[in-house]
């Protein structure tokens, strides 16, 4: 466990309770730390090779309880009862959890929303810039936390090449549907995206208990009369839905509702809400999906509440203010959270030229885990 740096100055009282100890802090602060957590987070406890926990706080044969505790120089140093331990504990450490205050997470970024005249200003990076550099691969990834959307240019033409550049942000995450999905015409489609018709708005495989969060979308040719993409912003509808009809709001964000997604080899079904929330009570995206909602199998009297909202968040994510059009080229690679950004495309004429996009995913978890890696020293690098 690294000591972080700090404009604390050594504190000098700390006094021993029952169940834990009081320490003022330099700031003038008394903070109450609990024994067993004061135990359990030892730095001895922590082996520096593996960064796991290698302490097992659950073989002590009594409660832990401090018998003597003090401060020298810039630790807090504590004594064990029944335990022929010493624990020197880094003041400037202590002072983060002071008050159950959280480790700072660098992958808990804010987002930025975004609406129709949005394209000119995607972030866009190209494939082999991101794969020689960890820097580039940063940037990228930081983009994607608070935009929720890039485009990959300069992309190989070639199944290795989406799977190198998903790679890049994580391992490649299968759904229902396979490891990989191919975005063409097919003569028995299983997907509405299969066909040359249109496609409403939506956010992939809502079906999954877990739906993947990071979709990749690997234009290999367009040259289809029509086919337009259609992208939107959640963020940016859901909160202006917030303001707009508070009631509805609630309702999309605290009732989830059953989707689903059903052929020959599988049968998925999950709830979910339409609305996400983060850890702060923000809009973090959306699960929505017409041609994957199932009967909604909920009370007939809130659905009299509950529908009208539905419909009126529904044509909120179609209003031109939100919605962003343009033609996908080949050797580009649309990245896009697939919790936050929902897509479409507008019909095109099959018989016009080819249009082909193969596509993959990474989880959500995976992406944050590279950032981190890639912009933070962690507790245990030096």
């Amino acid at each position: 466990m690294n000591q972080l740096s700090s404009s604390l100055t050594t504190p000098n009282v700390v006094a021993l309770g029952e169940h834990g100890l009081d320490v003022t802090l330099a700031d003038g602060r008394t903070q109450y730390f609990n024994y067993y957590w004061l135990r359990d987070n030892c730095p001895s406890s922590f082996s520096s090779v593996t960064r796991e926990r290698s302490f097992d706080i659950f073989h002590l044969e009594a409660a832990p309880r401090a018998a003597a505790a003090r401060f020298e120089g810039d630790a807090l140093v504590i004594e064990w009862s029944n335990e022929d331990h010493v624990t020197h504990m880094p003041v400037d450490w202590l002072a983060i959890y002071a008050g159950g205050g959280r480790r700072r997470d660098p992958a808990d970024l804010p987002r930025e929303a975004w609406f129709s005249d949005h394209y000119q200003n995607v972030p866009r990076f190209s494939q082999p810039e991101l794969v020689a550099s960890l820097d580039r691969r940063a940037e990228w990834i930081r983009a994607m936390l608070v935009h929720g959307f890039t485009i990959v240019s300069d992309m190989p033409d070639s199944d290795e090449g989406l799977t190198r550049t998903a790679e890049l942000m994580g391992s490649i995450r299968p759904t229902f549907f396979g490891t990989y999905f191919d975005v063409k015409l097919h003569i028995n489609p299983t997907n509405t995206a299969y066909t040359a018709g249109a496609l409403e708005l939506h956010t992939d495989t809502p079906a999954e208990e877990f739906a993947p969060g990071i979709q990749f979308l690997h234009c290999r040719s367009n040259t289809v009369q029509g086919g337009e993409s259609l992208y939107a912003d959640g963020v940016a509808v859901a909160n202006a839905f917030r303001t707009r009809d508070p009631e509805g709001f609630r309702l999309l964000s605290e009732t989830a509702i059953p989707y689903f997604c059903e052929h020959d080899t599988y049968d998925a079904r999950s709830r979910q809400y339409v609305i996400e929330l983060d850890q702060h009570g923000e809009v973090s995206g959306l699960t929505i999906s017409q041609h994957m909602a199932d009967i909604f199998d909920l009370d007939q009297k809130l659905l009299d509440d509950y529908y009208p909202a539905f419909c009126r968040f529904g044509r909120m994510l179609q209003e031109e203010k939100y919605m962003m059009r343009f033609m996908m080229k080949g050797g580009e690679c649309m990245v896009f959270d697939n919790h936050r950004i929902v897509h479409g495309r507008a019909a095109y004429t099959a018989t016009s030229g080819e249009r082909y996009l193969r596509g993959c995913y990474v989880d959500r978890g995976e992406m944050r885990s590279t950032y981190r890696a890639l912009v933070s020293e962690g507790r245990f690098k030096s």
